[in-house]
């Protein structure tokens, strides 16, 4: 793999200690892209940025080797709430994702599509699309948002290539792009522990969406078999997915550009991220 096809490729790091911190410990496993929270994922109230804080971040992201970050919004967050006093506080809560990503330099968010509680899949797809038209006109524009496929669980949206490609145009306006994440793509029925099902998957997903808006990958095996619609995420190679899809994701020329990102258990000594992380390296051909 040549300079010009760098693999960009690493893990969700943990910000504990300093939003900063996350460049060495994505550099101790060889990262050349990270994804962090910005916030306590579980909790709607956080601490304004301080600007010591943002000054670290991006004195870090500079002197650091990793050159693409996305962020991840918090778990709470409904945009597709029937419940208009929770979708309100989502939207809120949503806008601050975006600013603190905007303040920090970090390009992409990352976000699930929310879940319709009951009020059916055309409903809570209007929804989404009208909760993002009232946040891009709140927000800068810097930031990409980036929705993620589901595993389809409970009243879940965006488990089928339908859903993301069905909101993208409804928001015309904004910058939006797609996280393909391949553990909940399974779980939701998309063969991928196979060659041929991989290239049916992605044929799919171009057809309905197209690879320019395919921004990122989850790297992610799945412990539950095809369909289960449950999400739960498994080493590589060591799930119900296994080597030969995710050989075929990583041999695929068309996905070169676009960053991966693995968000499983580190272990001691980040001895699982290694692992992990080498294994998708030799399935791509780079060793270094």
């Amino acid at each position: 793999m040549t300079n010009k096809t760098r693999l960009r490729l690493g893990t969700h790091v943990s910000i504990a200690g300093g939003l900063y911190k996350a460049f060495s410990r994505g550099e101790k496993v060889d990262c050349t892209a990270i994804q962090v929270f910005t916030k306590n994922a579980n909790r709607w109230q956080t601490k304004p940025l301080r600007q010591n804080e943002i000054d670290a971040f991006k004195d870090a992201r500079q002197k650091s080797s990793i050159d693409w970050v996305a962020a991840h919004d918090s778990y709470l967050i409904n945009l597709a709430s029937p419940e208009a006093e929770k979708r309100l506080r989502s939207i809120e809560a949503f806008i601050v994702e975006v600013e603190r990503c905007a303040a920090l330099g970090i390009e992409f968010l990352v976000m699930h599509p929310g879940a319709h509680m009951g009020n059916g899949i055309d409903n809570g797809l209007n929804l989404l699309a009208e909760s993002f038209r009232s946040i891009v006109k709140e927000v800068s524009g810097e930031v990409t948002v980036l929705l993620e496929n589901t595993a389809g669980q409970g009243t879940c949206l965006g488990d089928r290539f339908e859903h993301l490609a069905t909101v993208l145009d409804k928001i015309p306006e904004g910058k939006f792009g797609v996280c393909l994440d391949t553990c909940h793509a399974f779980a939701a029925g998309y063969d991928l522990s196979n060659a041929e099902g991989y290239r049916t998957t992605m044929d799919e997903f171009d057809r309905l969406i197209g690879f320019e808006k395919l921004q990122l990958i989850h790297a992610n095996d799945s412990k539950k078999p095809l369909g289960s619609q449950v999400d739960r995420h498994q080493h590589i190679g060591k799930g119900e997915i296994g080597p030969e899809g995710f050989a075929a994701m990583m041999q695929d020329s068309r996905l070169q550009r676009v960053p991966k990102i693995i968000e499983l258990p580190p272990g001691d000594n980040n001895c699982f991220d290694l692992e992990n992380l080498g294994m998708l390296r030799k399935m791509a051909g780079d060793q270094g």
